[in-house]
């Protein structure tokens, strides 16, 4: 009886849900990969122009400094932020009293907004920065590289904790036993049962702290803005400088060209990584 009355209402489920994935997804992102190839100032004086804006993208040099900064911003954030997770986790499922509290406290950043969390900690670098003698953010892209890293990991390590914790929960005590029995060293449990068998979630933190990091927006925007003379500017900041701050339809359209060259270099970032990462994860 249920089966059949799915088979004749699915529909009313399916298609409300189906028409805002096309109204709110699916056409604006094919409407933009259409922008990309024109030259216009609003959506009512589109003029085709092909590759041009293709062409375009690395006039000043600006995009291809951003590209770089982000590639090595992403992985080396990404990787600073798995270990440092991995490590807290591995001692909180160590049992000691007040685990429950240090959890919290640790996650309790990933819920600030990446504005207000921007403001906050060039407040507290520059505090520092100016009591050492040191550039400010702005004044020095070095500084601000640094920063960036700084406030993403106080951000983000929190969420990946949880994540390895709940995989670190689910290795079988059975097999440390074992293996304990069987003379196993404590760094032999770690490397050869515990990484091996939570690589699930070694999958998911990489995934989502990579792609994180070539994402990032908010906290670049309110922490160096770019400065200093764009030198600490992101992917996203420099499309964003792009098609909001500079005059003339024909940026715009670079702009747009940008944001899907973008969207594929984030697509394929992450396709191989999720592939190298799954070929480790271990076979029920």
């Amino acid at each position: 009886m249920v089966g059949k009355s799915l088979k004749k209402w699915w529909p009313v489920f399916v298609l409300p849900t189906l028409a805002a994935f096309i109204i709110g997804f699916l056409w604006p992102f094919i409407w933009g990969i259409y922008l990309s190839f024109c030259k216009f100032s609003t959506v009512k004086d589109v003029v085709w122009v092909g590759l041009s804006n293709y062409q375009k993208i690395f006039i000043g040099g600006d995009f291809s400094h951003a590209f770089w900064l982000t590639v090595i911003f992403a992985f080396v954030s990404s990787i600073l932020i798995n270990v440092l997770a991995f490590a807290i986790a591995l001692a909180l499922t160590k049992g000691f009293k007040g685990t429950n509290v240090f959890r919290t406290v640790f996650f309790m950043p990933n819920l600030i907004g990446g504005i207000v969390l921007g403001y906050i900690w060039q407040t507290l670098l520059n505090g520092l920065l100016s009591m050492w003698g040191q550039p400010l953010l702005k004044l020095s892209a070095t500084n601000g590289f640094i920063g960036m890293i700084i406030l993403l990991l106080w951000q983000q390590i929190g969420y990946m904790m949880i994540i390895y914790v709940a995989g670190l929960n689910n290795v079988s005590p059975d097999l440390i036993e074992a293996a304990q029995i069987d003379g196993a060293t404590a760094s032999q449990i770690l490397f050869k049962i515990k990484i091996p068998m939570i690589m699930p979630s070694v999958t998911i933190c990489t995934f989502l702290t990579l792609t994180n990091g070539f994402k990032m927006f908010d906290q670049n925007l309110s922490l160096t803005g770019g400065d200093p003379g764009k030198q600490s500017q992101l992917l996203a900041l420099n499309i964003y400088d792009t098609f909001y701050g500079r005059s003339g339809p024909a940026w715009k359209g670079i702009g747009q060209a940008k944001a899907v060259v973008f969207f594929v270099l984030v697509v394929v970032i992450a396709l191989i990584q999720l592939r190298a990462t799954s070929s480790k994860e271990v076979q029920a």
